[in-house]
């Protein structure tokens, strides 16, 4: 009995290194993209799936699954088939998601976290006509206890949490005004009628080049090669203080480790590509390119950072 079990364990893991050492030649690779066309995410898919069909010499799709702040995209790659042939690309609400909404998927069980991408500040901004043009005004003007607002690309989103977060340790009378995204977000920052917004570089960055809002401070603990003279959070009083965006890349769980190693070590090439790196440096991406390891990791540790503070704060979508 002994015997038959060994061998039929032998015979499993011969059929699994065959099947890894085939792939990927048997179809193209399917990658999501959790948000829809148009945003960050989209666009680091779609950079990333044209460098991948070299490094691979095999199809990579990009398929937009949007909606619930990434949540239903996810599960859709929880739900695939752990073959290798179904990847896809997450954004910071990764690590939001499980406290805000009901997940079909267990985050860290159902999901292979293959890759970290990389990060990049966001960018807190006064709106034009405001006579907020420095953070420390901003901070002298919270201490003062004058309220003020500031808008997000929604309730729940990394910016919100961020300065609700740094609002709430300083006793600041801020209110959180949620958009549904960063596109109206940024219209009424232009225009006058929110005077705070939060949004990634990759937002934020356009308009500030234009002269239509002013950046007042980055929440990453490095200031921002793209915003060399915008001053941290954490150097402006607040040391310790980091909330950087990030991009991602997971699979379903149990996709066999030989190809979850290739496909990583696929992507680490890709992301060192010199005009890839430069696309994504464009965007503000500070490329990590960090392993399965570290990404879980790098998840598990946002997860641990924002849930307590979730509940404690009885924030909602």
């Amino acid at each position: 009995m002994i015997k038959k079990l060994l061998l039929g364990a032998m015979m499993a893991a011969a059929a699994v290194t065959s099947f890894a050492q085939d792939w990927p030649t048997a179809k193209p690779i399917r990658m999501i993209s959790v948000f829809p066309p148009g945003g960050s995410v989209d666009q680091v898919a779609r950079i990333l799936a044209e460098a991948l069909r070299t490094e691979l010499n095999q199809s990579v799709v990009v398929e937009n699954i949007g909606g619930a702040s990434g949540a239903i995209g996810t599960a859709a790659i929880a739900r695939a088939t752990p073959d290798g042939y179904t990847f896809g690309v997450v954004f910071d609400t990764h690590g939001v998601n499980p406290f805000l909404q009901r997940l079909t998927f267990d985050t860290m069980r159902d999901l292979t976290h293959v890759n970290l991408i990389g990060t990049a500040p966001m960018v807190l901004v006064s709106s034009r006509g405001s006579t907020i043009t420095t953070f420390n005004q901003l901070l002298a003007e919270a201490r003062a206890k004058r309220p003020n607002n500031y808008g997000t690309i929604g309730a729940g989103s990394l910016g919100h949490l961020a300065i609700a977060q740094l609002a709430q340790k300083e006793g600041f009378d801020w209110t959180h005004i949620p958009y549904r995204g960063g596109g109206p977000l940024m219209n009424d920052a232009v225009g006058g009628q929110v005077p705070l917004a939060i949004g990634s570089l990759f937002l934020v960055k356009p308009h500030a080049d234009a002269g239509n809002v002013t950046p007042l401070a980055v929440t990453t603990t490095n200031r921002a090669p793209a915003m060399p003279n915008v001053p941290t959070i954490a150097e402006s009083g607040f040391p310790g203080f980091d909330a950087p965006a990030w991009w991602a890349v997971i699979g379903p769980a149990n996709v066999p480790a030989p190809i979850v190693t290739r496909f990583n070590e696929a992507l680490v090439r890709a992301l060192r590509n010199p005009d890839v790196a430069q696309r994504l440096e464009a965007q503000g991406i500070n490329i990590l390119a960090q392993g399965p390891r570290e990404t879980a990791a790098f998840v598990q540790r946002q997860l641990d950072t924002w849930g307590p503070f979730i509940r404690a704060n009885n924030i909602t979508p």
